[in-house]
């Protein structure tokens, strides 16, 4: 199988900023999440605030958006066809998607596209944390939780936070402004 890292790799942007956009424009109440998220924000990147609350900081503007499953589909009616089409050519039924967005983003996009999918699980509702956010390390061991059995034939992301997935397949390209590129050896 090929494993694809999601946001900037196979989908040029961050689709969960992208989604927050789509609901900001759709259900203005969601700025009202703001002030905490920018707050949050800024403790992360100070090294006082973990990832991980952060992003629950961040996913708090859910709660702010009625009917979000009927969002969600909406937002892949209008983004889905963002996918690069460098992926689309080469997409196999037996790809996986593995992305440290949340779930409730990343699958419905997964299932469009035809192909499985791992992500963070988050509550749609709520924008509560429900598990480890899928990322760095933790996407090796979400993948061989899910899928034991199962050889990596080629690895492609944009960030080397996945170089734990990158040493496990049999190829590995990083995406770098949408063209993949063989994964630096270092």
């Amino acid at each position: 199988m090929n494993v694809y890292d999601f946001d900037h790799t196979i989908y040029p942007g961050d689709s969960t900023l992208d989604f927050w956009r789509f609901c900001v424009k759709r259900r203005p109440a969601a700025l009202l999440a703001l002030p905490g998220a920018v707050l949050a924000g800024g403790l992360f990147k100070a090294g006082l605030l973990s990832r991980e609350a952060f992003k629950a900081r961040f996913y708090r503007f859910l709660r702010h958006v009625p009917g979000v499953e009927g969002e969600i589909s909406r937002f892949w009616e209008e983004n889905l066809s963002r996918v690069y089409p460098w992926y689309l050519e080469q997409r196999r039924e037996d790809d996986l998607i593995i992305s440290a967005s949340p779930e409730f983003l990343v699958l419905p996009a997964c299932a469009l596209l035809g192909v499985r999918g791992l992500a963070s699980p988050v509550s749609p509702e709520t924008g509560e944390l429900l598990g480890p956010n899928c990322r760095g390390e933790e996407k090796a061991v979400r993948l061989r939780q899910a899928f034991p059995e199962e050889r990596i034939d080629a690895f492609y992301s944009d960030s080397r936070s996945d170089a734990p997935l990158a040493r496990l397949a049999g190829q590995a390209w990083l995406v770098e402004k949408g063209t993949p590129r063989p994964w630096p050896r270092s």
